[in-house]
């Protein structure tokens, strides 16, 4: 019997920096990673013929060697976005291939792929690993294998325990004591300094391992690595400990379900067409592939109505309506104030509004599928529920409401009510609050959390895209599909009702998080309109600059290389040129951001390539990501995400305009590019100023900040006078920038190290600097010192609003991770609080749009800005209700203050 494993994330992350040209599809989605992947899949398939088959992940959630070593993996590339979009898409293609996929938080993919390798041996089974990390070659035995890639994905070598003992002259298991002398750069595992790979090879080759070679330094002849060795012990140990693969991970595994099946054609099929994998379509064979679709959603979830976990101790009748007579059902079992449970199901479609074919909603004892004409279902549902004054239950609710505002469900619902969706509870959300560090929050997973019967065939219904509301089936299925969501909706709101309760997170649930829910569905219709001219523009520009960089590049390294390639780069700047900083590594020279940062005042070449890398960054994400992003209305319709940020702040995705670059100005003028939807509009942004600070204020109830705020005086050169002791008609310039960075720093628990970098200046003034400051802010003081021991004895911190935040690094026995944790504690209130206004103020300027009856609408929310596309009748209406809702969104001991400004586009808006 044959097991194969697959590396999930270096193998995704080799075939996305394989291809030299990026795919994108119609719709932006980056694909390149993904397809290279399945090329390699099928060749392995197809070489090997394995009878199992998994795919194991990373999570983002810290490891046990995180906990332990708090500079793991630090200083690793960020993962592109155009790479982390692919992850879920491969997940999605993996699960329509029936191929099993196996994640735990706490662990990295290695982990499992030693624990399932050591399973299949005492299984007598032979596995063969997948992987472009050689940190696999110590499970090689002769029952594992290690395949590892080479030359992108396209080459492989193999390992057993008799390759390796032929390549390195050691066994797989002391590859691990290697890797504790030589450390890891890719890793962030120290090592011997000093120790390379040539000296880690001859001293395993000598000694066998890290504890004999530090039990016998007397016989090592270099008198200087004896130093190094005798110094770096506990170093080599911890490094070695850090390298080791545990192959016992809490992780369930059963090899029947890794079994190779047929894929779900049906689903593949879409998936691929969705992805633009013509070549791929071709080889499924489609004509052959469409007949053998997979079961239907009744009967691969027949489980649901045989067992008594979540579905029939809520006796629910399905009806399936498709006449508008036939919704006389529905009233019937409507009380005054009831509630429902809300399904839609939707298309998807990046480039158009999305197609609603059906709605479920589940009242008391029935549940309706509808499936009516869309202009007849929107209107008798909204005069249905206007009528009852419905409030909505869901899970996910934002992408349901989306797609009845995207369908004018607006246009039948009375004008002046405040709120288009009374939203009662949404699982999604509730989990959150109560995990808000989790990164899933799907219906699934949190089912089998709460309900530990064995309901894997329960959920097995809830596939990843019925989870989202879009499916490609037949009506019945997705009759049966809703009634099962509600069913499941509904029992996991009494489990999380009482939790919310428990844990006193009824208020922030109910008036910030729920009404928060319509705002942003309603902000994802509207979109924000672009102008592709002048994004296009910018593009052209952007691209002369770049090709102005390398030239001057190419002039002063006398030769043409590709500035991307650090291989390459490193050469030239460190052997050929002779620049200072060079570290070798075995991949190369170090060529980051903070090496150039060194050079870059005494070596134009090494400033030249930093402005290369970031213009590029801007050509690559900012042009050729947004424009394949614009709808078929000119307008980028981002979607905004509830649930990902534990500090409460809401994140953009599809695109990120939050994360329109600012600090450079040819970045900023990109947002030239956003427009009014007609020249009937202007664009009118209020920012809220310096509002950590006087949320800081207010929590530490500091009297000279208070005072400072509240008569609005210039809190950075009140501090400056404080700090260095000069009056303050005598600050200068760089005293008070200098002061800013004191008072920020002090919200985010910066260390003197980290200000002195931040300033250009000694620890020991940045020291000065901040005892200073805590000497004129002694109430900042004792709050922040007492933040962090309440969250040492309750283990979570708390917004103003009783947002809560767990923050398990706090009594961490590893000190960076503890004081990681300190920090979390400091900065998560006032962040989380931050967060807090801007929702309350985000509610009630939509609220009062929708009761003014206003042409205006809000359209995006940047982090401390609200924008509303604004008529230009109602200009000074919209400026007074925005500094009015947005300074009262709550009262504080401070006076919140609200800068306004108007302008033709977005750029003009600063």
């Amino acid at each position: 019997m044959k097991l194969i494993i697959i590396d999930g994330n270096s193998l995704i992350n080799r075939a996305y920096y394989a291809l030299q040209r990026p795919m994108i599809t119609k719709t932006g989605l980056y694909t390149h990673g993904v397809y290279g992947f399945l090329n390699m899949l099928n060749k392995i398939m197809t070489d090997y013929q394995p009878e199992y088959i998994s795919v194991a992940f990373d999570r983002k959630a810290p490891t046990f060697r995180h906990l332990e070593y708090a500079e793991y993996k630090a200083g690793r590339k960020k993962m592109p976005p155009e790479l982390a979009m692919q992850l879920p898409l491969l997940k999605e293609v993996l699960e329509a291939m029936k191929i099993n996929m196996l994640e735990i938080d706490g662990f990295e993919a290695d982990d499992i792929i030693g624990t399932v390798t050591k399973k299949a041996e005492e299984a007598d089974m032979e596995s063969l690993v997948i992987t472009g990390d050689k940190d696999e070659l110590q499970l090689a035995s002769d029952r594992t294998k290690i395949l590892i890639t080479r030359k992108g994905i396209s080459e492989f070598d193999l390992y057993d325990e008799a390759a390796m003992i032929d390549k390195y002259g050691f066994t797989p298991e002391q590859f691990i004591d290697f890797k504790g002398l030589m450390g890891d750069t890719s890793d962030n595992i120290p090592g011997i300094p000093g120790v390379g790979e040539k000296t880690a090879l001859k001293l395993i080759q000598e000694f066998g391992s890290i504890h004999e070679l530090i039990a016998s330094t007397d016989k090592i002849s270099s008198k200087s690595l004896k130093e190094k060795i005798e110094e770096n012990a506990q170093l080599a140990l911890m490094s070695k400990r850090l390298a080791t693969i545990n192959r016992d991970v809490p992780i369930e595994i059963d090899f029947s379900e890794l079994k190779v099946e047929t894929p779900d054609f049906s689903t593949l099929i879409e998936v691929y067409k969705k992805l633009e994998f013509n070549s791929l379509l071709k080889k499924l064979q489609v004509s052959e592939m469409t007949s053998q679709a997979a079961p239907s959603a009744v009967q691969n979830s027949s489980a649901l109505t045989e067992h008594n976990h979540i579905g029939t101790d809520i006796d629910v009748e399905l009806k399936i309506i498709e006449a508008e007579s036939d919704l006389e059902i529905l009233k019937k079992d409507l009380e005054k104030g009831s509630s429902v449970v809300l399904k839609v199901f939707h298309d998807h479609n990046h480039k158009d509004i999305p197609v609603v074919y059906g709605i479920t909603v589940m009242s008391t004892d029935v549940c309706c599928y509808i499936n009516l004409q869309k202009n007849n279902l929107l209107k008798a549902l909204a005069d249905i529920f206007s009528e009852f004054g419905t409030k909505y239950v869901g899970h996910n609710l934002k992408t349901d409401y989306y797609a009845l505002l995207a369908n004018g469900y607006a246009e039948y619902c009375p004008e002046t009510a405040a709120l288009i969706f009374p939203t009662e509870f949404d699982t999604a959300l509730a989990q959150y609050l109560i995990e808000p560090s989790r990164s899933n929050y799907d219906l699934k997973t949190i089912l089998l959390e709460y309900f530990h019967e064995d309901l894997e065939d329960e959920t097995a219904f809830l596939s990843e895209h019925g989870q989202l509301g879009f499916l490609t089936e037949t009506e019945s299925k997705y009759a049966e599909y809703g009634r099962k969501w509600c069913v499941a909706v509904k029992k996991l709101m009494k489990v999380l009702s009482d939790k919310l309760t428990q844990e006193s997170l009824d208020m922030v649930f109910d008036e910030i998080e729920l009404p928060l829910i319509e705002v942003l569905a309603s902000m994802e219709q509207q979109g924000f309109a672009v102008d592709r001219e002048e994004l296009t523009s910018a593009g052209i520009i952007i691209g002369e600059k770049i090709e102005e960089l390398s030239e001057k590049i190419y002039e002063l390294a006398g030769e043409k290389f590709n500035i991307n390639s650090p291989i390459q780069m490193g050469p030239i700047l460190f052997e050929k040129l002779g620049l200072p900083y060079g570290k070798k590594t075995k991949r190369g020279y170090a060529t980051g951001v903070e090496i150039l940062e060194k050079l870059k005042d005494e070596y134009e070449i090494a400033a030249l390539i930093l402005d290369f890398r970031m213009y590029s960054k801007l050509k690559s994400t900012y042009i050729e990501g947004l424009l394949p992003m614009i709808h078929r209305d000119h307008k980028i319709h981002a979607h905004f995400q509830q649930t990902v940020a534990a500090t409460g702040r809401i994140s953009c995705t599809e695109p990120n305009l939050q994360n329109i670059p600012i600090k450079q100005e040819l970045g900023r003028k990109l947002r030239k590019a956003f427009i009014p939807e007609n020249d009937d509009y202007v664009l009118i942004g209020a920012d809220y100023s310096q509002i950590e600070l006087r949320i800081l204020a207010h929590m530490s109830q500091d009297p000279s900040l208070i005072t400072a705020f509240n008569e609005g005086d210039d809190i950075h050169r009140i501090t400056a006078s404080k700090v260095f002791g000069v009056p303050q008609d005598q600050v200068t310039h760089l005293q008070r920038s200098n002061a800013k960075a004191v008072n920020f720093g002090v919200i985010y628990g910066m260390s003197s190290f980290g200000l002195s970098t931040e300033l250009n200046i000694t620890r020991k003034e940045a020291e000065k600097y901040i005892e200073e400051y805590f000497k004129k802010y002694t109430k900042v003081k004792e709050f922040l010192d007492g933040l962090v021991k309440s969250c040492r004895e309750k283990g979570y911190v708390t917004t103003i609003m009783n947002r809560k935040r767990i923050v398990n690094e706090i009594n961490a026995g590893n000190y960076m991770v503890r004081q990681a944790g300190e920090r979390l504690a400091m900065n998560s209130p006032i962040q989380g609080s931050a967060a807090d206004i801007i929702k309350i103020a985000m509610i009630k300027v939509y609220q009062e749009l929708r009761r003014s009856r206003t042409k205006s609408q809000l359209i995006l929310q940047v982090h401390d800005e609200l924008i509303i596309q604004t008529h230009k009748d109602e200009i000074e209406q919209i400026k007074n209700m925005l500094e009015d809702c947005m300074e009262h969104a709550v009262e504080l001991s401070v006076k919140l203050s609200v800068d306004v400004n108007t302008g033709r586009n977005w750029y003009e808006l600063k």
